[in-house]
């Protein structure tokens, strides 16, 4: 979101929520180490993240098998009652049937927070 929309992602969800704990999953930041190595767009978004990503709690997840990275998200949310910030509308959705809380961008602009 920071590089695709130029948003201070930290400032915003301050204004959201007030104070936060940034967390991050060590296999995110592994799956962004991955993208970062790509040319264009793509790499230069995935190389914020992992800047981003240095900014915050680095967590290992309790899945003992491989799992892909948004069911990991999505346990490790439930789990410890975390809101998670994302534009995917799979993990999303995923998220809010769970009842989970979500932030997301609303009209390319802000974020918002998103509960079911």
């Amino acid at each position: 979101m920071p590089a695709q929309f130029q948003i201070d992602l930290f400032d915003e969800i301050r204004n959201l929520l007030g104070g936060f704990e940034p967390i991050v999953l060590a296999s995110v930041m592994h799956e962004l180490d991955g993208l970062a190595r790509a040319k264009g767009r793509n790499g230069a978004a995935a190389r914020m993240g992992l800047m981003l990503g240095e900014r915050c709690t680095i967590a290992e997840t309790a899945v003992q098998q491989p799992v892909p990275v948004d069911e990991q998200i999505i346990d490790y949310a439930v789990r410890n009652n975390c809101t998670v910030v994302t534009n995917d509308r799979g993990l999303r959705e995923a998220l809010l049937a769970r009842g989970t809380g979500v932030i997301s961008m609303r009209k390319q602009k802000k974020l918002e927070l998103l509960r079911r």
